[in-house]
C-alpha cells in the first residue's frame, strides 16, 4: 500500500528534460551509478525505456531498461531514500514490464547484488527467478545474481460449454 497520496503522484516517461532530476536521484538512491553523459544517452536512446514517479515536480523514483531483440534488460531502479518501502519501486517495475511487453519483449532480465536482500525480495515477488551468477561483477567485488522472468501472458482457461 502506498503511503503517498496517489492523486498527487504521476508516472511519466523520462526524457532529456529530466536529466538533472535523474542525476540528483542517481546520487541519492544509486550512489552515482551513472555519469551525466551516461544518463544523457539513456534518456535519448530509442531502445531505452525510462520511467519515473513525480510528486509535486520532484522525482521520487525511476526505473530504466533496454529493449534488446525480444528481451527487456532492467538497468536501474532507484527510489529516494526518504520514500523507500512505500511501493514506488514495485509500481515502476510493473509499469516498465508492461511497457516492455507492449513493445515486443517476451522476457525480462536483470542483475542484482547477492547481498541486496530488499531488491531480491522485490524481484522475487514480481516473478523473477535466479538463473545464474556473475562472480565479482560489481566494482566492490560483490557477485551479481542473474534473474529472469517471462512477460508472455498466460492463456485464459477455456470454459466448458
Amino acid at each position: 500500500m502506498l503511503k503517498h497520496d496517489i492523486q498527487a503522484m504521476e508516472v511519466i516517461h523520462l526524457g532529456p528534460e529530466q536529466i538533472n532530476a535523474c542525476m540528483e536521484l542517481n546520487q541519492l538512491a544509486l550512489n552515482g551509478l551513472w555519469s551525466k553523459q551516461q544518463w544523457s544517452q539513456e534518456l535519448i536512446n530509442s531502445r531505452s525505456l525510462c520511467m519515473g514517479v513525480l510528486k509535486s515536480s520532484t522525482l521520487l523514483a525511476l526505473a530504466c531498461g533496454w529493449l534488446v531483440v525480444d528481451e527487456l534488460h532492467l538497468t536501474a531502479i532507484g527510489v529516494h531514500p526518504q520514500h523507500r518501502r512505500q511501493g514506488l519501486a514495485r509500481l515502476l517495475l510493473s509499469k516498465l514490464l508492461e511497457q516492455g511487453q507492449l513493445t515486443g519483449a517476451i522476457h525480462a532480465t536483470l542483475e542484482v547484488a547477492r547481498n541486496n536482500s530488499a531488491a531480491r525480495g522485490l524481484y522475487e515477488s514480481c516473478g523473477f527467478k535466479t538463473a545464474g551468477c556473475r562472480h565479482h561483477y560489481y566494482s566492490n567485488g560483490q557477485d551479481a545474481l542473474i534473474q529472469w522472468r517471462s512477460l508472455e501472458k498466460k492463456a485464459e482457461p477455456r470454459q466448458k460449454i
